[in-house]
């Protein structure tokens, strides 16, 4: 099984943006991490982080027949992109959302994800468990296709 983490704005700042919020570990121990676990289970897994929406729709475009899952941290993007929400949508590659943050006890415009009607649920408030819970997740929604 193959399962793309993708990874949206500003989350190459993990580690040093917001600390209180988001934590001390930087998107590349997360990477480790999860590569590391993904390789216990003999799951490939690929990460990637574009801060360009753009971009991220380019790469959920490319993912179809190369990912059996998308586990996704769409950041802000979460809550104001259509794009997105559309391409998810379109390509049909099973996505799960992810948040480090429990992006439900934050501010009120968080709690609203367009992105979460065309994904196979949603992991928040973990920290970087999130990311572990999404591998997780991901072996969860193979298993079931």
């Amino acid at each position: 099984m193959k399962v793309l983490f993708l990874n949206g704005p500003n989350l190459n700042l993990l580690g040093q943006r917001e600390p209180e919020i988001y934590g001390s570990t930087t998107l590349a121990d997360i990477e480790s991490i999860v590569k590391r676990r993904g390789a216990d289970q003999g799951i490939d897994v690929e990460f990637r982080q574009s801060n360009s929406e753009g971009e991220l729709v380019d790469i959920i475009q490319s993912a179809k027949g190369r990912a059996d899952v998308i586990v996704f941290n769409p950041a802000g993007y979460t809550h104001t992109s259509v794009a997105l929400r559309d391409c998810i949508a379109a390509t049909g590659v099973p996505t799960i959302e992810i948040h480090i943050s429990n992006v439900h006890a934050r501010e009120g415009f968080r709690r609203h994800s367009l992105l979460a009607p065309v994904c196979r649920g949603q992991i928040s408030g973990f920290g970087v468990g999130s990311y572990l819970l999404g591998l997780e997740a991901a072996n969860i929604v193979n298993a079931t296709k």
